[in-house]
């Protein structure tokens, strides 16, 4: 016998009084993505909800668009876009009280403008203007996340530290499904579920990390049955159906802020677009892919919905639109003028108690500032 069949072969009686902490069953999520556009659960869905959605997502396509524009004009280092992804942010900005805290991830500045994020300083990151672009607090909005899932642990301290501390607050933490193979989210989830943490995870699976494919990511039967096995109940949702979105997220939501625990949410998505202005996707989908999901698109779904209960004619349709290309003009305008950057800044949002180091560095460089501008003075040079 094999060490193998060895070890196959032991199988440990557990005592008469073990039982399992959890039963999985209602944890599950269901085995086809939740919808409501289309279904019979459209007729229930609030008019003005759903207005109200369809005006987000129009502004956030164009959003899309008018920044993938401005890398190509310069403006912009690098836009990763989330065209074909609105439904998932604007319902995620929505779904969330004031005081509630959003942490998103790098392709995420849509759900960031959604929650109230000026649409400029959502860029700032992306400009390499300043810090994370934004005062977090302002919005309470953490920093878009570049490095892939280290959000996730963050939100869950906040959310344990605000429950210790009695607010009222639930933490929704943005993620891709690419971000779901890191140790961060591993870790993040597990913490969440053993603190009963207020904190809703949402994962936006659009298909691809970069060029991997969902398929070379996990062999799970989708990524909310991981929710299982940290002991938290996994919901899977159409994530281009904008009402499905918000009402399985604003349950959620609900779940936490009454003491429930958490939750993650799988929203089954796609890119249309490629992973960022530097990625040729055509490497790695093909044009059929694509063309199969614009017929998916949580625009024409959303607005076909509204159209067909009365809730939206070619005047609306028209209004949305221009409201989109006010937002659009504005951001090109102001995105357009350069920016009055001061180089003190960079020693402004390090530490809280900035250290030695820090201080003889800000020394420094305003020594060095200042003898360069006593130079220009002395020669009569323009700064």
């Amino acid at each position: 016998m094999t060490v193998m069949e060895q070890r196959g072969a032991y199988r440990p009686t557990p005592p008469p009084a073990w039982q399992p902490r959890t039963d999985p069953a209602p944890l599950l999520p269901d085995e086809v993505p939740y919808r409501v556009l289309g279904t019979d659960a459209a007729a229930e869905a609030d008019p003005g909800l759903l207005r109200r959605l369809y005006g987000e997502l129009v502004r956030g396509r164009r959003y899309n668009t008018q920044a993938t524009a401005l890398t190509k004009q310069g403006r912009l280092a690098v836009y990763p876009s989330s065209t074909g992804q609105e439904a998932c942010q604007v319902a995620a900005a929505l779904v969330l009280e004031e005081h509630d805290w959003l942490f998103p991830s790098y392709r995420d500045t849509l759900a960031a403008v959604a929650r109230g994020l000026d649409p400029v300083q959502a860029l700032g990151l992306l400009r390499g203007d300043w810090h994370s672009g934004y005062d977090p607090r302002e919005r309470r909005i953490a920093p878009l996340c570049t490095p892939l899932a280290t959000q996730l642990p963050h939100a869950v301290g906040l959310a344990h530290a605000a429950r210790l501390q009695g607010d009222d607050v639930v933490a929704l933490a943005l993620v891709g499904d690419g971000g779901t193979s890191e140790g961060d989210f591993h870790e993040a989830l597990n913490f969440a579920a053993v603190w009963r943490a207020p904190v809703v995870f949402l994962v936006q699976n659009n298909g691809f990390a970069i060029s991997v494919p969902l398929a070379k990511q996990t062999a799970a039967p989708s990524l909310a049955h991981k929710a299982v096995g940290y002991g938290m109940p996994g919901r899977l949702v159409d994530g281009n159906d904008a009402a499905a979105v918000h009402q399985v997220l604003g349950e959620a939501v609900a779940h936490a802020r009454a003491g429930g625990g958490p939750a993650l949410v799988e929203a089954v998505t796609y890119r249309m677009d490629a992973h960022t202005n530097a990625d040729d996707d055509k490497r790695y989908r093909g044009d059929a892919e694509i063309e199969a999901w614009r017929a998916h698109d949580p625009i024409a779904l959303l607005e076909h919905a509204l159209t067909e209960r009365g809730l939206l004619d070619e005047a609306g349709i028209q209004a949305a639109r221009e409201d989109a290309e006010a937002m659009a003009a504005d951001l090109r305008e102001r995105m357009n003028q350069d920016p009055a950057l001061d180089p003190m800044h960079l020693f402004g949002h390090v530490y809280d108690r900035p250290t030695t180091q820090l201080l003889e560095q800000e020394a420094q460089l305003r020594a060095e500032l200042a003898a360069e501008e006593r130079r220009h003075e002395s020669e009569g040079a323009p700064r």
